[in-house]
């Protein structure tokens, strides 16, 4: 039958919490939320009380928002899923801390997906440093560290750290300013979402590269850059007029 997830539910609004709380009942298996909060100050009663496995945790709440209680929490015993509405700046932290999140309204799919997700976890130690590398970004209002899931675990880095990432089938391996390369299970396409606004550029189907690491470009159909480190990335000829025009070439 395997473990029951213990889950709190902490949302400001009331349909909101039982909502989830019935979707969870009727649709996820071994589930139990054993507590509800609607503010930051009761979560951390409910959460002490109860010491569940499993928070889902609304962002924007008045008094406090989710960030601030991860903020407040002396130890992280439980893993977490965003539950929010669109935020760009709040979603790519999140993201960057390969954190779980659902968009509200709540698709249906995606949380049973999520709590699938959850099940493979339980009996692991939830890894304090996603969420020191979440802190951290939230309350500098930049986007500086990322989590990195690779075979072995999570590996954080500085962002700036990163000279290119190069796509392999469905994994990318980031070449990293230390030399070393780290080779993580999602796509390209997936960071390039997540990238594009911190200095980066997808110069063909196959790589994307940090402009702030360039060390010069040379001209052809499309061109191609050398970056610090030595190594050469093409730049496709139809993000050629792009790339010239963001590097102002």
């Amino acid at each position: 039958m395997g473990d029951v997830i213990k889950c709190v539910i902490v949302d400001d609004e009331l349909r909101a919490r039982s909502g989830l709380k019935k979707l969870l009942e009727n649709y996820c298996e071994r589930v139990e939320v054993v507590g509800m909060a609607e503010s930051v100050a009761r979560a951390r009663q409910v959460i002490a009380e109860t010491k569940p496995d499993l928070v889902f945790l609304d962002i924007d709440m008045p008094g406090g928002d989710g960030f601030d209680l991860l903020e407040q929490m002396d130890d992280i015993s439980f893993e977490v899923i965003f539950a929010t509405a669109y935020d760009q700046f709040a979603l790519k932290a999140i993201k960057f801390s390969a954190l779980d999140y659902l968009l509200k309204p709540i698709d249906l799919e995606e949380l049973i997906s999520a709590v699938e997700k959850m099940h493979q976890k339980i009996g692991q130690k939830p890894n304090y440093e996603k969420y020191k590398s979440l802190k951290a970004n939230i309350a500098q209002k930049t986007l500086e560290r990322m989590a990195l899931p690779t075979s072995d675990g999570l590996i954080f880095i500085n962002i700036k750290d990163i000279i290119r990432l190069q796509s392999d089938g469905s994994y990318t391996v980031f070449h990293i300013g230390t030399g070393k390369n780290i080779l993580v299970a999602k796509t390209l396409g997936e960071y390039e979402e997540i990238l594009q606004e911190n200095g980066f550029f997808r110069t063909h189907h196959s790589h994307i590269i940090n402009i702030n690491r360039i060390q010069k470009y040379v001209r052809g159909r499309g061109g191609y850059v050398v970056m610090d480190d030595g190594s050469s990335v093409d730049v496709s000829a139809r993000r050629k007029d792009e790339f010239l025009a963001m590097m102002k070439f």
